[in-house]
């Protein structure tokens, strides 16, 4: 056991105990209070969050696009051609949709008295006419054969943010068809009201199975793997409830639970093994468990609580974007992260106050500490283990384990240079899916391009009555042999005929890069062409278009959210480590790790390298706003590894003054910690691929890839390379600099001396 002036040189200076100090000391000690008021703050925010809590929906709209603005003109003078399209297909292998004409005709009739109905456009022709010849191609909406059909319904709000019960009436207008043989799936947004409620319970299972087990086998104390389980539990289901309240006051993304529920089960684990693995260490080193607890608040809490500031930051960092669906995803991400950050600082001291010493008791194997013990000249330096071994060996061949985790790095992001952004389409889902099967039935019948229409507009309100005809004829001839365009319907006036509308059918399907070429095409070539030297304005809108819009918005703010992003994480390993090359190596092999994770995103869905064994049909693209999540949460989540072992290095540093052994140091005592709450967040995000949503496979894969790759090959390869060649240079900031930053502290204690000159970062005097 370490020598009493050995835990004496550990202990922070008592001038230093602040406010995390006092706090976790305090609640190790009255812990029967600090538990009674978490207990009644977690039932709490559940009643309230049932009682008053909001829905999660996908109604958002884009401001000042041309989707947007084409919607409006056609809501403005065509009240029933606006609004939000769907489609109910209908499909009879045995028989044509004509014999049953009456059924149809039923069908349509009530489903245009459904509420938020404002028109359902029937597929037959009306009765006693002859029928037309169909279209060359057949778009629809009656198939050659006459077997296929849909009936489109337009919506006066987005169908998807309905009550689920509003497909009782539904189902009830089309019943008629059903009893008469007929195949009825319903397409589009429609299909999308219709899908299975999602849920992560076995998702949450199996993360947290996984994470007993890493914990048993790394630390060998069940108390101890169970407790930042419970306390993570409890801080997620905390900031569900609060994010629940949210919803009522603002609309949240249907992602929005699950985004917050990955999030904060990874961290609260986390950030409580930091905690758990601090004190067990305080425990092996004499100290009773309130005091241990204590110091545990006031060193590792000081990271966990900049970590989790960190990640916030981050997360802010969304709101860049513009766009208010990509800025509320981020908040709430950000409220489990606050819940996780103060249960940390709050529960965790209290509940290992409630265990005192007896957090080895229930024991699987010989349970481990923190560190090993001193050397015979007081150092703490460790001894012939398996982690001092190989950090040895990185401080002996630095430039040999930088190359190998550059390269590494290299090849894993090598497919992110073909990453294609896009929207994940009907086509993706599974076959279990009403809305999948109907776009099959489209595709099958109408081509892939009618499963995603789009609507043209032209408003010639502003054009002379003399004028128009013209301007119908230019448009005309600009509209004719539009590449990748499989066809585009005659225009046709509005009753007031001051809106001349078409609509174009791509070659592909919804979610194909050719529909987003033809929809820009469109936009910004043809229609202007159309209406060039006249008054009018020309917009494309619809599902679609309204989709590629909120994709180039995307990708026109991705590089400002990183630079923003990766400027604010700068600062904050600056202020906090004082040392300008830690900074800028921390943001660089940051960017690297997330480089690295897109890589992995882009093989196994846009190549599809895995994606059949994921659930996930062919191959798609990677959804516009999962590269500025990921972004977003793995840079904020790298920063808790980072400042974790940063700490430790600029810990062991401030002590002794040598820059090689203090990263060999950080790296023994650090390496099982970071691995284990590595491996356990990589289990939470890894177990939601099972999810049936796509976007949220997406991003459990990414998130795991890219904490795998970051704990790993960053934090067991790259850092410690880097800090053992920087040698001294790390800690060096310009003296002008060092004055004008605001001073805080990673390890609640440890404070470099006094600086004799300028230009010296951390302790550079030593």
């Amino acid at each position: 056991m370490p020598s009493s002036q050995a835990r004496a040189d550990r202990a922070p200076d008592p001038r230093h105990r602040g406010v995390l100090h006092r706090t976790g000391t305090w609640c190790a000690r009255h812990f029967v209070i600090v538990l009674v008021l978490w207990a009644v703050a977690l039932a709490g925010l559940q009643v309230l969050q049932h009682a008053y809590g909001g829905d999660y929906s996908d109604d958002f709209s884009l401001p000042g696009t041309q989707s947007q603005d084409g919607l409006d003109v056609l809501k403005a003078h065509a009240p029933q051609a606006g609004g939000y399209s769907a489609q109910v297909v209908l499909h009879d292998p045995d028989k044509p949709l004509t014999s049953i004409s009456d059924q149809v005709a039923t069908a349509v009739t009530d489903l245009q008295k459904l509420p938020a109905v404002l028109s359902a456009q029937s597929p037959l022709p009306s009765s006693g006419s002859t029928p037309p010849p169909p279209p060359d191609p057949n778009t629809g909406p009656l198939s050659t054969d006459g077997r296929t059909a849909y009936i489109t319904v337009r919506f006066s709000v987005q169908p998807s943010t309905l009550d689920p019960s509003y497909l009782d009436g539904v189902d009830q207008a089309v019943r008629p068809l059903r009893s008469a043989g007929v195949t009825v799936e319903y397409g589009g947004s429609l299909g999308e009201l219709a899908r299975p409620e999602p849920s992560d319970r076995t998702s949450e299972a199996i993360g947290f199975g996984v994470a007993i087990v890493v914990l048993l086998i790394g630390f060998g104390s069940l108390l101890a793997a169970v407790l930042p389980l419970v306390t993570a539990l409890v801080c997620a289901l905390c900031g569900l409830a609060l994010l629940g309240l949210l919803a009522a006051a603002a609309t949240f993304a249907t992602v929005s639970p699950t985004l917050a529920t990955m999030i904060g089960i990874g961290v609260g684990i986390d950030y409580a093994l930091f905690l758990v693995t601090r004190h067990r260490q305080n425990l092996v080193d004499g100290r009773d468990p309130v005091a241990a607890a204590g110091n545990a608040a006031a060193t590792s809490g000081h990271a966990v609580l900049l970590s989790g500031c960190t990640v916030i930051i981050a997360l802010s960092g969304l709101w860049v974007s513009g766009i208010g669906f990509i800025g509320k995803l981020g908040l709430a991400a950000a409220v489990t992260v606050v819940t996780a950050v103060a249960g940390a600082l709050t529960l965790v001291p209290a509940a290992l106050g409630l265990i005192g010493r007896g957090i080895d008791r229930a024991r699987v194997r010989r349970p481990v500490a923190e560190t090993v013990p001193a050397q015979r000249d007081g150092s703490d330096e460790g001894g012939p283990g398996g982690w001092h071994r190989y950090a040895r060996r990185v401080e002996r061949r630095p430039w040999w384990f930088l190359a190998g985790g550059v390269v590494l790095l290299a090849v894993l992001s090598f497919p992110a240079l073909f990453i294609q952004l896009g929207h994940i389409g009907d086509g993706a889902d599974p076959k279990s899916f009403t809305d999948r099967r109907a776009f099959d039935l489209m595709s099958s019948a109408f081509g892939p391009g009618s499963n995603g229409p789009l609507t043209l507009v032209i408003d010639q309100s502003k054009v002379p009555s003399g004028d128009r005809s013209s301007l119908a004829d230019q448009a005309r001839k600009a509209l004719s042999d539009v590449p990748d365009a499989l066809v585009i319907t005659p225009l046709t006036a509005t009753s007031d005929g001051d809106v001349l509308t078409a609509t174009a059918y791509s070659v592909a399907a919804p979610q194909d890069g050719r529909t987003t070429s033809l929809t820009n095409r469109l936009a910004d070539d043809v229609l202007p062409q159309a209406v060039s030297g006249t008054a009018a304005r020309s917009y494309v809108t619809g599902t679609t278009a309204a989709q590629v819009d909120f994709l180039d918005l995307v990708s026109s703010r991705l590089p400002l959210i990183i630079a923003v992003v990766v400027g604010l994480a700068f600062l904050v390993i600056l202020v906090v480590f004082r040392g300008l090359l830690v900074a800028v190596k921390a943001a660089v092999l940051n960017v690297l790790s997330i480089a690295a994770s897109y890589g992995v995103v882009v093989a196994v869905f846009q190549w599809g390298w895995g994606g059949p064994a994921l659930g996930v049909s062919g191959e798609v693209p990677i959804e516009s706003y999962v590269p500025m999540m990921m972004f977003a949460i793995v840079f904020g989540l790298s920063m808790d590894y980072e400042i974790f072992l940063l700490s430790r290095i600029h810990e062991a540093w401030v002590r002794t003054g040598d820059p090689r052994a203090s990263v060999a140091h950080a790296l023994e005592i650090t390496a099982r910690v970071i691995t284990c709450a590595a491996l356990i967040m990589v289990s939470v995000f890894a177990a939601f691929v099972i999810s049936d949503d796509i976007v949220v496979k997406m991003l459990g894969l990414g998130l795991a890839a890219s904490v795998l790759i970051d704990a790993t090959v960053v934090r067991l390869l790259l850092v410690p390379a880097v800090m053992t060649l920087l040698g001294r240079a790390a800690w060096w900031i310009p003296g002008p600099l060092d004055r004008v930053l605001p001073r805080l502290d990673a390890e609640g204690g440890a404070r470099p001396p006094e600086r004799t000159g300028g230009g010296g970062g951390g302790a550079g005097a030593a």
